[in-house]
C-alpha cells in the first residue's frame, strides 16, 4: 500500500463561464477539456476546474496561489495583452514580500484572487 500522491486541482468557480475561460486562455492556460458545466485548465503542470457555479460569498473569498519559473515574464505578458482592461479586473504589479516571494495579484472577472508568483532568497 502506498499513499503516494499524484495532484489536486481546486474547483474555481465562475459567474460567466464563457467568459472566465476566454480570461484563463489569455492569461496563459490552455482549455483541456471542457463541456457545458465544467473546464479542465492547464498551464505547465499546474491544473485546476473550472465550474459553472457562482455564489458571490463564496468566489470573493476564494483565492488560487501559482508558482512560475519567472513571475517577472508572467506580468510582462500580462500587461502586454491588456489583460486587466480587457476582462475590467484588478492587477497589481510584482513584488517581493516578506514570506520570500515575488508576486503579483490579480482577479479574475467572477471575484477570484490569483497570487501568481516566483520562490524568491529571504531577506535579512
Amino acid at each position: 500500500m502506498t499513499l503516494e500522491t499524484v495532484e489536486i486541482k481546486a474547483f474555481v468557480p465562475s459567474r460567466d463561464f464563457e467568459l472566465s475561460k476566454a480570461f484563463y486562455v489569455d492569461l496563459g492556460f490552455e482549455v483541456a477539456f471542457s463541456d457545458d458545466s465544467l473546464a479542465y485548465l492547464k498551464a505547465g503542470e499546474c491544473a485546476f476546474l473550472l465550474q459553472r457555479f457562482y455564489v458571490k460569498e463564496h468566489a470573493e473569498n476564494f483565492m488560487m496561489h501559482m508558482l512560475v519559473a519567472d513571475v517577472d515574464a508572467w506580468w510582462r505578458r500580462l500587461e502586454a495583452s491588456g489583460l486587466p482592461a480587457k476582462y475590467a479586473v484588478k492587477a497589481s504589479p510584482p513584488e517581493d514580500r516578506p514570506w520570500a516571494i515575488r508576486d503579483f495579484v490579480i482577479t479574475d472577472p467572477t471575484g477570484v484572487l490569483w497570487r501568481i508568483g516566483t520562490n524568491i532568497e529571504r531577506r535579512g
